[in-house]
């Protein structure tokens, strides 16, 4: 079905695919506390729960990811 040059190009492509989620994952907490802090900076206060922050984390994670991949 697949020859072993399809087979490393998407084991390529899968490795890449979770590398970028990961940085991804990992960038998203540091925006939304930058932005958390610059708002704390003008005077506002935010109480998140823990659900709340996750859904926000997943949600930056793949506004990050839209932003930052070429569109083809």
């Amino acid at each position: 079905m697949f020859n072993n040059n399809q087979t490393n190009i998407i084991i390529m492509d899968f490795k890449k695919s979770i590398l970028n989620l990961l940085l991804y994952l990992v960038l998203s907490p540091v925006i939304i506390y930058i932005i958390l802090g610059l708002a704390r900076l003008a005077g506002s206060t935010y109480e998140m729960t823990n659900g709340e922050t996750f859904i926000i984390w997943l949600l930056m994670a793949i506004v990050i990811r839209l932003a930052i991949e070429k569109k083809s």
